[in-house]
């Protein structure tokens, strides 16, 4: 999968493509990641990427000249790839639309805004799609766009390793990952569940369900009501119950 990024401050994004993860996955030939400094696209002399806002107003706008040219210039390098405007007003990224993108595009163009946003003109007549990592404005789209570029990136197969690596990730089916634990088995006084030691795959797994369906229960249970329990949930909640009256009862 293709990942262009468009900034003014390029350095950013290169640091991100030469390290851990996205690194491995652009060595293996799994991902490719480019960078485009949108000020080598200005029209004049001094590289200026903005200007006053008409109608008065703070702050500043990014020109559409250089920034139309930018685009157009990668869109000529991967001409299936989408163009994507990271701004607060845009869709809330989430772990379906991670997938969504991972599977449903040969490439991304980033376009990262800065100042008071883009010209609208721009935005019209060149970008496919807006994208908002959370409802808080940042200086810039920069760090949304390698939030998420990180987190399609792990999706595509062979980048982590291990396909198991993000199948059990929170969010993959509306529940929160289960609590994780690795050597020693004492620590501070606390141990390892015993189960985890066991070696009874089977116990393991439906201890790490129940793990997972408590932590969504107590930390997010909007999710709950996102996707239907299953059998073994249901079982798991009605043990919960009865232990609860147990308790009760004593």
């Amino acid at each position: 999968m293709d990942f262009t990024i468009l900034t003014l401050f390029p350095e950013l994004i290169t640091s991100f493509f030469e390290h851990g993860m996205i690194s491995r996955g652009i060595e293996k030939g799994l991902i490719k990641g480019h960078c485009i400094n949108i000020r080598d696209f200005s029209c004049n002399r001094h590289n200026t990427v903005d200007d006053r806002p008409y109608g008065g107003g703070s702050g500043m706008v990014m020109k559409p000249e250089p920034l139309q040219a930018a685009i157009l210039h990668a869109k000529k390098k991967a001409p299936a790839s989408q163009v994507v405007l990271m701004t607060p007003q845009g869709t809330r990224f989430s772990q379906e639309k991670a997938f969504e993108l991972a599977s449903g595009n040969e490439g991304l163009i980033f376009v990262c805004g800065r100042y008071e946003g883009i010209d609208e003109r721009v935005y019209t007549t060149l970008i496919d799609e807006e994208i908002s990592i959370g409802d808080y404005v940042m200086t810039g789209g920069e760090l949304a766009s390698m939030v998420i570029i990180d987190s399609i990136a792990r999706l595509i197969p062979g980048v982590l390793g291990s396909c198991e690596s993000w199948q059990s990730d929170s969010f993959t089916d509306d529940r929160l990952e289960y609590a994780q634990y690795t050597r020693p088995e004492e620590f501070e006084g606390l141990k390892v569940p015993e189960v985890l030691l066991s070696g009874n795959h089977e116990k393991i797994r439906l201890w790490r369900k129940s793990s997972s369906l408590q932590r969504t229960f107590l930390k997010r249970p909007d999710l709950l009501q996102k996707g239907k329990l299953d059998v073994e949930e249901k079982k798991i909640l009605k043990q919960w119950g009865q232990e609860l009256e147990n308790l009760v009862r004593e």
